[in-house]
């Protein structure tokens, strides 16, 4: 990009910044973090009261109603809000919910001349985000980051809440999708990696529906849930290292809080985080897990059900299995959904959670004591 088409960018980003009530002047727009799907632009104000908020183009081929996004964040802003009221809640600790910044307008979002779709959020001061548990600490915090979270919204109504991805964390739907992919999947001379993906899958396919069918026979039920609950989406006050918020609330959605807290666990208990390139040495941390488990149903527990606490090793399972079904499904359908730096990185990945799943089981007595232990 020369000089002439970045400043045409930079000013286009301000143009639309303007477009939202603020409490000063647009002085400068920047991208943002690291995120895969939405672009995200952190935008500085010459104001003393607030300097900072975050602007966000949703990604209208992944979210294909965000105006329902949109009016799931506002409820469930407006919700939470309305609990954390009631001090007891918080345990005399601080906790942030991302602020919805409406536009000139009075609107929730804008929609630009390329009907781009753009929102703006509150930004969260003196915290941060990390994509690994740094320790126990760390982990205790982020599994508090996520009762905390369950624990506000436990007695919103799922009903309030749109289903804006139809079919997330349905391991079913995405074997159903890996079978029709694998049909027309005819690769010669398959690599070692690739013929370990496939044994790995078809031995555990019928396995596949645990939750799905639990939730059939009314053991598990549908509940308001975060949906991308993983690590680097807890925030963290960099003055006293306790967690203050879980963001990123595009997937908050009604299903089952065990995709939660199995995301929630896939993602901290391993310790060489999910890019690592040394994926047979992947584990699954049990010393992790027993200090993040803690650290949630220190906060879960007044709402957590009996059959909900039989079902958290298979969540665990499931999560770390179905992410890599995921993976190696694009990587056999040609890299068309998650973006990828090499032709080979979804399989990479996908051999990452396969490892991950592989460990978990092999300690699924380790786990499941674990879980019996800290639910009482």
């Amino acid at each position: 990009m020369n000089a002439n088409t970045q400043g045409r960018a930079l000013n286009k980003f301000t143009d639309i910044a303007n477009q939202f009530e603020t409490p000063g002047k647009v002085i400068q727009v920047e991208e943002f973090g690291h995120g895969n799907i939405n672009g995200t632009f952190l935008v500085t104000l010459d104001s003393v009261e607030e300097k900072h908020f975050i602007l966000q183009r949703i990604n209208q081929n992944v979210f294909r109603e965000p105006v329902l996004v949109m009016r799931n964040m506002t409820t469930f802003s407006n919700h939470v809000r309305q609990r954390l009221q009631d001090t007891s809640l918080t345990f005399n600790r601080r906790w942030e919910v991302p602020k919805v910044l409406l536009t000139q307008n009075n609107q929730n979002h804008f929609i630009d001349s390329d009907n781009s779709f753009w929102r703006a959020i509150g930004f969260i001061d003196n915290a941060e985000t990390f994509d690994t548990i740094a320790d126990n600490k760390h982990a205790s915090e982020v599994g508090y980051a996520l009762g905390m979270f369950h624990n506000l919204i436990s007695d919103l109504p799922v009903e309030n809440l749109a289903d804006t991805l139809p079919g997330f964390h349905i391991t079913p739907i995405y074997l159903k999708q890996y079978e029709n992919v694998l049909i027309q999947y005819a690769a010669t001379g398959k690599s070692p990696e690739v013929e370990y993906c496939l044994k790995f899958i078809s031995t555990r396919k019928d396995w596949a529906h645990v939750l799905e069918n639990a939730q059939m026979q009314s053991r598990l039920h549908l509940r308001p849930i975060h949906g991308d609950p993983k690590v680097n989406n807890v925030m963290i006050d960099t003055r006293d290292g306790k967690a203050i918020s879980l963001i990123d609330l595009d997937t908050v959605k009604p299903g089952l809080v065990h995709y939660d807290i199995g995301d929630c666990l896939r993602s901290g208990c391993n310790p060489l985080g999910e890019e690592t390139e040394f994926w047979e040495k992947v584990s699954f941390s049990t010393d992790i897990c027993e200090s993040l488990l803690g650290g949630y149903l220190e906060v879960a527990r007044d709402f957590l059900e009996e059959n909900d606490y039989l079902y958290i090793y298979d969540a665990i399972r499931l999560i770390a299995f179905e992410l890599g079904l995921r993976f190696f499904t694009d990587y056999l359908a040609g890299n068309v959904y998650f973006k990828v730096k090499h032709p080979e990185h979804n399989l990479a990945r996908a051999l990452v959670q396969f490892k991950l799943t592989e460990s978990i089981e092999m300690q699924e007595s380790s786990i499941r004591k674990i879980i019996s232990r800290k639910a009482n």
